[in-house]
Formats: C-alpha cells, sequence, structure tokens
C-alpha cells in the first residue's frame, strides 16, 4: 500500500498545508515532524512560488516570506532527505506547472522520487493537459493528485476515472483562504467520483474551524486545511510550532469526530 493510500485507512484523513521556507527551512523541517505527531495523516508542502494563481493573500504573502529567505526547490528537496530519516508521513508537494518546466520536468521528478515525495498537486495544470505531467509521474510513483471544483458539473466522472492518490474536491469558488461558510453541496461532488472510482475524496478551500472540518468529514473521505495554519505561523513566526500542533490537534480530533458520526 502506498503511503497516501495508507493516510485514508485508519478512517477520515486530516491533512495540514504549509509553505516551505516559511518562516524558514529549519521551522518548516520541525513543523512537518511534529505536525505528524499531533495527528496530521499527510501532509502537503507549498513550493514557495511568484505567481500563485490559485492562492489567497495568506498564502502569497507565506510564499513572499518563503522566497525572502533565499528558499530554493533545491534546498527543499535537501529539507525533504533529512524529514525522511525522521518520519515516513505522506508528503505532498503543491505547486504549479511553470517552477516545474523551470526546474526540468524528469529533474524534478526524479528528484521527488529520490528524497521520498509520494504525489504533487498542480492547480494550475488542466486535466485536458495531464499528460504534460502524468507519464513522467508515473515513470517515477509520483501520483498526480486531480482537482475538481463545483463547476466542474459532468467533468467530475472524467476527472475521477484517471485521478490517482486521491481526489482533491476544492469545496469553494475563487482562492484559497478561510471562509466563514461553505455552501458547495461537497457531498454530491464526491458522490459522483464514487461512481466511476473508488479513490479517496479530501475536502479543501476554505476550511478552519473544527465545526467545519467535522462536517466535511462526514461527505469525504478527508480535511485539508492551509490558509489556518499559515494564519498562525505569520503570527508567532519562529515561535509557531507548538501553536500549530495545537490546532492540528484540535482540527484532527473534530475529523475523525466526523468520521464517527458519519
Amino acid at each position: 500500500m502506498s503511503r497516501v493510500k495508507e493516510a485514508f485507512s485508519q478512517g477520515k484523513a486530516f491533512i495540514a498545508f504549509i509553505t516551505a521556507g516559511d518562516p524558514s527551512l529549519d521551522i518548516t523541517e520541525e513543523l512537518i515532524v511534529k505536525m505528524e505527531e499531533a495527528g496530521a495523516d499527510l501532509i502537503e508542502i507549498g513550493i514557495p512560488f511568484s505567481d500563485p494563481v490559485a492562492e489567497g493573500v495568506v498564502i502569497q504573502e507565506a510564499d513572499e516570506r518563503a522566497l525572502a529567505t533565499g528558499t530554493t526547490t533545491d534546498k527543499i528537496f535537501g529539507m525533504i532527505e533529512r524529514i525522511r530519516q525522521k518520519t515516513q508521513v505522506p508528503l505532498a508537494f503543491m505547486t504549479y506547472v511553470n517552477p516545474i518546466y523551470t526546474y526540468g520536468t524528469d529533474k524534478f521528478l526524479s528528484n521527488c522520487k529520490r528524497c521520498g515525495i509520494d504525489a504533487v498537486i498542480v492547480p494550475d495544470l488542466p486535466f485536458e493537459e495531464k499528460n504534460e505531467l502524468k507519464p513522467t509521474c508515473e515513470a517515477y510513483g509520483v501520483d498526480l493528485i486531480s482537482l475538481i471544483a463545483p463547476t466542474s458539473h459532468q467533468r467530475i466522472k472524467m476527472i475521477a476515472k484517471e485521478a490517482q492518490g486521491f481526489v482533491y474536491c476544492v469545496s469553494s469558488m475563487g482562492v484559497t483562504g478561510v471562509r466563514n461558510e461553505i455552501t458547495t453541496n461537497v457531498g454530491e461532488m464526491v458522490e459522483l467520483v464514487k461512481e466511476v472510482q473508488d479513490i479517496p475524496c479530501a475536502i479543501g478551500f476554505g476550511i478552519s474551524t473544527p465545526d467545519q472540518a467535522k462536517e466535511m468529514a462526514q461527505y469525504a473521505d478527508g480535511v485539508i486545511v492551509g490558509s489556518a495554519i499559515i494564519k498562525i505561523i505569520a503570527k508567532y513566526g519562529s515561535d509557531c510550532v507548538e501553536p500549530v500542533c495545537e490546532y492540528v490537534r484540535t482540527m484532527n480530533a473534530a475529523v475523525k469526530e466526523g468520521f464517527i458520526n458519519s
């Protein structure tokens, strides 16, 4: 069983997102290890980019902070190598097409394989252009995560049929960021996926409170939280590890409670 599948094998998964290098790569490294201990079943690592089109202000600012400290893709790979000496928690990169192409697609994915990255999430890669990356991902055994959105409609089944690892269900239109209320019928999105493939579905974009996490866990196999964690990191800086871990513990408990109640 792959590490990604293992993340969903013990009930509902809590997936945490952080930006590599915010506030520093040393803190990112510590956060990943400690967040797993706090209950994160899978961790998404954002590669900082100057034009993150899917991200709201909170993660944009995290990217700017990380880039300002000199964070590079090579340094991130080095960090992942060190992390893999301490933990086998499933890890996914969140990045964009341009940084992968600029780095070199084959080189990027071979390094993912070598360092222990299990999956890549590329929100600006349309389904129709997935073969720009998918063959190379498959060659190195790295899952290319598919995203579906409320506007996907009839495309959901088409996307789900070829999905790998898990399906990233975007709960809200627009960019990432905390939402006061999530009104999308995520249950219907998940049902459409399950009609064509028995693959885990995780919901992200906008989830920040335990109540939201508990509710979303009743409809899907996992809950993804990013901006709320980045806000804690921005508030506490180098002292963020314990506040983030306390938040992860709270959210993980809510997701697991949602599993019990579903």
